[in-house]
């Protein structure tokens, strides 16, 4: 019988894996695709602190940036920049064959082609349903982590709740003309979201966008009017599609079974992102199961801690974030506009790139930095703040 089983061969689920497979525990990770590093619907972005944090390989980087564009609708133009370099653009398939060979080198087991079904908790063990290469399957293990990304329909079953919000994102790799900054576009090509370019290697990029309905309608359409303009070489390429959590899960563990990254939604709200957050969280579910083994205490009381810590960690950060999501999709076009050429005209753009504490993945601060100037403000016509005089609502 296994230790853990990882439902999910992600950096996240790979993540957990490598900890706990390190400290001793008998794991085995359950993927569905064939492989690692099988095409993914992601921008495949991260800040340096998580590079950083991480020891993410100099191999699996493509470049770093320290610039980028944001186009108004009516294609108004703010350039942000520094001096340093302040993301990386990730090769998505060569990160995620790194973690996962760092997982198996610490000795934790892959079964790829294996769909996790559904988990039975029982009183001294899991049971995983499992289809693979065809065949169902049953396996035991001592506890479960669900590291699928977003599965509604399982956690649903599992009893863990509903998503209280999601999107859905699409994206395509395509041949360009040649870009050095990522671009980002708000518009009607992405109502209440936004639609983005991300140069790769010097004739590639990443192109997509996020949408609540008909995001394939909007990408052919986006792809189609960057053709037009020389942006890219050509509109025809298969599209990758991807749900996107912008609340978290209500529950994120129980008893024997806990759940981390895109799965529980630990998803950055104003761009969809989750490695960063998911790997944070991963640490905690690692150290949370470590324990909790070497104890031998999987009750849902013990997993708890789990939940405590990770929303701790990044409770604010989604609150301020989903709260600037659903104003930022109440604006029309037009007061987009106007927020772009209040930003250049009182040099907003440049104070907010002085701050240091201006951070790619942590966006709070820079929010409420923003609606401290009197004329954005008024432009948003602000809905009620959820603040206390002390910070965000928890």
């Amino acid at each position: 019988m296994y230790d853990v089983i990882v439902a999910g061969g992600g950096p996240t689920g790979s993540h957990v894996a490598y900890h706990l497979a390190e400290k001793g525990h008998r794991v085995l990770v359950l993927e569905r695709k064939r492989r690692a590093g099988e095409s993914v619907c992601c921008m495949g972005i991260i800040g340096l602190e998580c590079v950083n944090a991480f020891t993410i390989e100099d191999r699996v980087i493509l470049r770093q940036v320290n610039s980028a564009s944001l186009f108004s609708p009516s294609g108004n133009r703010l350039h942000l920049w520094r001096k340093e370099p302040q993301a990386c653009i990730l090769d998505r398939p060569a990160f995620d064959i790194a973690i996962t060979e760092r997982a198996q080198g610490a000795g934790a087991e892959y079964h790829f082609h294996s769909r996790l079904k559904d988990v039975t908790v029982e009183n001294d063990r899991v049971s995983v349903a499992v289809s693979r290469r065809g065949k169902e399957l049953k396996i035991q293990s001592k506890s479960v982590v669900i590291a699928t990304g977003f599965t509604p329909g399982l956690l649903r079953r599992l009893g863990l709740g509903r998503f209280g919000d999601f999107t859905t994102g699409t994206q395509v790799e395509v041949k360009t003309a040649g870009t050095d900054e990522i671009e980002v576009y708000f518009g009607d090509m992405a109502p209440g979201f936004f639609a983005w370019l991300v140069p790769t290697t010097p004739l590639m990029a990443r192109v997509g966008l996020m949408s609540r309905k008909n995001p394939g309608l909007y990408l052919k359409k986006w792809l189609a009017h960057l053709a037009a303009r020389g942006k890219i070489t050509s509109a025809e390429a298969e599209l990758s599609y991807g749900g996107i959590p912008l609340k978290p899960l209500p529950r994120t563990c129980s008893e024997r079974l806990i759940v981390v990254g895109d799965a529980a939604g630990q998803v950055k709200p104003t761009s969809g992102g989750g490695i960063y957050y998911g790997l944070l969280s991963a640490d905690i579910a690692a150290r949370t199961l470590h324990q909790a083994l070497e104890d031998g205490d999987l009750s849902a009381k013990r997993l708890a801690g789990y939940e405590r810590a990770w929303r701790k960690r990044l409770g604010r950060e989604l609150k301020t974030g989903y709260w600037a999501r659903r104003l930022f999709e109440r604006l029309s076009d037009r007061q987009i506009d106007r927020i772009f050429e209040i930003v250049k005209a009182g040099g907003i753009d440049e104070a907010l790139l002085k701050a240091k504490d201006l951070s790619f993945d942590w966006h709070s601060k820079t929010i409420l930095r923003l609606l401290k100037y009197q004329m954005v403000a008024r432009t948003l016509n602000l809905m009620k703040l959820p603040f206390r005089a002390g910070g965000i609502d928890r």
